[in-house]
């Protein structure tokens, strides 16, 4: 088959849905099949399909949509900033989609909302398409204009709504809707009005075989003597939580001080949460790593993970952590709970809830043969559950209905 794996979003970049593209990538060709991969270059100046050399500049399309999109001919589209970027920008995705030929897939498989629309609308007809959710973008967006009151954007506002539209018409675009959790699908029924028949629930793999090259090259960090360490590798990103997990810390400093806590990763929060630890007086004791390419590394030299986030589907940063035998401390948020078993594999708090996190990492700390028996449990869900082999079995097959839907 030849396979067209399509984002939104930035490609190359340090994430979720572009490691899983890879993956995919990876596996499939090993198969003999062929797959592309379609999306956003680094600096948003274009499109590409990034493994071909193929693209196209937004410049050479913007005379044809301003023309198109003025404001005499779509008012309603000028009348808000925010809509009018993303739908200009979806236009640019369109555009560039049809420019690069969609006829030569056996099967379009996009990895968020915007993708999926975005595509379905150019695609041709005897070209199946399977929308892949891997999380909810109106829910984090809004988190963005609670946050953000200068922005204007309230509940009642058009941009509001209109990531909540863009939400039931990117999940309901495909012959075929897939996602991770069933946290996801009850919210993509739920919230956003898609049918629940069009809708699979499966769990993403994970090859292992990277993870554990790359631990064994090791890593210049060392564990401070007599301390152990939790580790934070997120995003620097409100939607991550981190400033929870620093709350949590400042009471654990009353608590105990035979602990180190590596946050890596990098973010538009950084500031703001260096300043948080300061505050805190946890300077010698919070460190502030920055984006790194030994991580399995640095979980082989933890002790605690934690991942305190807002809103996650299913992330692979808790898998990660977990083939690397720790335990997780982790919220309840999306699809968390899904992914760690409460005293068995991890503990679970609630969503904004730094002090039942403090006493979690106590707990942990406090007893060694608890957390290391936790981290084995951990090692073994991880095994049986994020079968790589399993996933692509899986996302085979469901290429297979989608096109025999057609």
């Amino acid at each position: 088959m030849k396979i067209l794996l399509a984002t939104y979003w930035l490609i190359p970049h340090v994430g979720g849905v572009w490691k899983y593209m890879l993956q995919i990538q990876e596996r499939l060709e090993a198969m003999g099949h062929q797959v592309d991969l379609l999306g956003n270059s680094p600096d948003y100046s274009k499109f590409h399909i990034i493994n071909r050399g193929q693209e196209l500049h937004k410049a050479a399309l913007r005379p044809l949509l301003s023309a198109k999109l003025s404001a005499a001919h779509t008012p309603l589209l000028h009348r808000d900033p925010i809509i009018n970027f993303y739908e200009e920008d979806r236009y640019n995705m369109e555009l560039s989609a049809a420019y690069f030929g969609l006829g030569q897939y056996d099967v379009i498989h996009t990895q968020d909302i915007f993708a999926a629309r975005a595509l379905n609308r150019v695609k041709p007809a005897h070209v199946p398409l399977v929308v892949q959710v891997h999380g909810s973008v109106s829910g984090e967006l809004h988190n963005h204009f609670r946050l953000n009151p200068q922005l204007g954007v309230q509940e009642h506002s058009p941009a509001w709504k209109y990531f909540n539209s863009i939400e039931y018409y990117g999940a309901s675009s495909g012959q075929l809707t897939i996602t991770s959790t069933e946290w996801q699908k009850h919210e993509l029924v739920h919230d956003f009005g898609v049918q629940e028949q069009r809708i699979e629930v499966f769990q993403y793999g994970l090859n292992t075989i990277p993870f554990w090259q790359s631990a064994q090259l090791g890593t210049d960090v060392q564990k401070p003597p007599g301390k152990k360490v939790i580790i934070f590798p997120a995003r620097l990103a409100f939607v991550k939580g981190i400033d929870v997990l620093i709350s949590a810390l400042g009471m654990l400093k009353y608590m105990r001080n035979d602990w180190v806590c590596w946050i890596v990763g990098e973010g538009e929060k950084r500031e703001e949460l260096q300043q948080q630890t300061a505050g805190l007086s946890l300077l010698d004791d919070v460190i502030f790593m920055g984006e790194r390419r030994d991580i399995p590394a640095l979980l082989m030299q933890s002790d605690i993970f934690v991942h305190s986030c807002i809103q996650d589907n299913q992330p692979f940063s808790v898998m990660e952590a977990q083939i690397a035998g720790l335990p997780a401390c982790v919220s309840n948020a999306g699809g968390l709970p899904e992914m760690v078993e409460h005293g068995v594999t991890g503990l679970i708090s609630p969503v904004k809830d730094p002090l039942t996190l403090a006493q979690h990492l106590n707990m942990l700390l406090e007893n060694d043969k608890y957390r290391r028996k936790m981290g084995k449990n951990a090692a073994k869900w991880a095994k049986k559950h994020w079968s790589m082999d399993q996933m692509i079995a899986r996302l085979l097959n469901a290429y297979e209905r989608a096109a025999s839907s057609l």
